[in-house]
C-alpha cells in the first residue's frame, strides 16, 4: 500500500512536493483551491506544467484531488444544488490541469427531503456534470459517518447511488475508515474487517473501490460524529488498522491519511505507525 496524506497547497502549488517529501509521502490528495469558499483562482499553466513534472519525478502519481467542502449535490435547495454542480464541473477541469487522475466528493446531505430523493438528487446531479465536463478524471465518491442528515453512510445508499449513475466507467469510491466505523461497521477486529469489506464488494463491488483514507476515529463505533483521529489512538487501534492495510482486498489501493495536525511531527508519527504495521 502507497501512504501519503493530504497536503497543504498554501503557499501555491509549488509548495506541495516539498511538504510531502518531509512527510515521506508514496501517495497525495490535495484541494486545488480554499475549501471554504465558493470563489477560486485560475491555475497559472506553467506552474501546473511544473507542478505534473514534479509529480512524475517524485514518483506521486496518481494524483488525488478532494473537492471543497461548501457544495451538496444532495441539496434540495436549486440555488445550493446548481452551484454545487457548477462547482463539481469546474474542480474536473481543474484536477486535469493540475494532472490528477482522481476527483474526491462528499455523498451529500438530504436537509429536509427524504433519502430516496437526495439520492435521486446526488446522482442527477453528478451524471450533469459528467455530461458537461468530458474528461479523464474519474470521480470517486466518498463514503460519509452518517452525521446529521448525511446520506451515502450505507452500503446500501451508495449502491443505489451508483446504481442511477449513467457514465459508470467514470466513477469510482473512495471509502474513509473512520466515517465506516462512526456508521457502524466493526474495524476493530479481522472478523469485522472481513465482514464490511465482503459486504461492500457484495453490494457496491470492490473493482470500485480506488482510494482509502486512512483515519482513526475520535467517537465510538455508530456514533455518527465525524471525528479523524490518529493512527491507533482512536476508537479503531492499532489491531484494526493492522488487518486493514494487510487485506488481499486493499493492500494495493493507495492510503490517504487526513489525521490532525497540531504539532510538528504529527504526520510523520503517523506514517511511521501505519507502515509499521504493513506484513513484509
Amino acid at each position: 500500500m502507497k501512504f501519503g496524506f493530504h497536503i497543504s497547497i498554501a503557499g501555491g502549488f509549488s509548495k506541495v512536493l516539498a511538504r510531502a517529501k518531509k512527510r515521506e509521502c508514496k501517495a497525495i490528495q490535495i484541494f486545488s483551491r480554499n475549501p471554504r469558499v465558493w470563489g477560486n483562482f485560475p491555475i497559472p499553466i506553467e506552474e501546473a506544467k511544473k507542478f505534473r513534472r514534479g509529480l512524475r519525478r517524485e514518483s506521486l502519481l496518481p494524483l488525488f484531488v478532494h473537492m471543497p467542502y461548501l457544495p451538496n449535490l444532495a441539496s434540495p435547495d436549486d440555488a445550493l444544488y446548481f452551484k454545487s454542480i457548477r462547482c463539481l464541473c469546474e474542480d474536473l477541469k481543474r484536477s486535469k490541469v493540475l494532472g490528477a487522475s482522481f476527483l474526491i466528493l462528499h455523498i451529500g446531505r438530504r436537509i429536509n427531503s427524504s433519502e430516496e430523493r437526495a439520492i435521486e438528487r446526488f446522482s442527477e446531479g453528478v451524471n450533469k456534470a459528467l455530461g458537461e465536463v468530458k474528461n479523464s478524471v474519474r470521480l470517486l465518491l466518498e463514503n460519509t459517518a452518517g452525521q446529521g442528515t448525511e446520506i451515502g453512510y450505507k452500503f446500501l445508499q451508495i449502491k443505489a447511488i451508483v446504481d442511477l449513475i449513467r457514465e459508470k466507467d467514470r466513477i469510482g469510491l473512495c471509502l474513509d475508515t473512520a466515517h465506516l466505523f462512526e456508521a457502524g461497521y466493526e474495524l476493530r477486529t479481522k472478523k469485522g474487517v472481513e465482514r464490511t469489506v465482503n459486504e461492500f464488494d457484495r453490494l457496491v463491488g470492490i473493482d470500485k473501490l480506488f482510494l482509502l483514507h486512512l483515519n482513526d476515529s475520535k467517537t465510538p463505533l455508530a456514533s455518527h460524529s465525524d471525528r479523524h483521529w490518529h493512527i491507533g489512538k482512536g476508537y479503531i487501534g492499532l489491531e484494526g488498522f493492522k488487518y486493514l492495510v494487510n487485506h488481499p482486498g486493499l493492500f494495493s489501493l493507495p492510503g490517504i491519511m487526513e489525521t490532525p495536525y497540531k504539532r510538528e511531527g504529527d504526520d510523520l508519527r503517523n506514517m511511521h505507525i501505519i507502515r509499521s504495521l504493513v506484513r513484509r
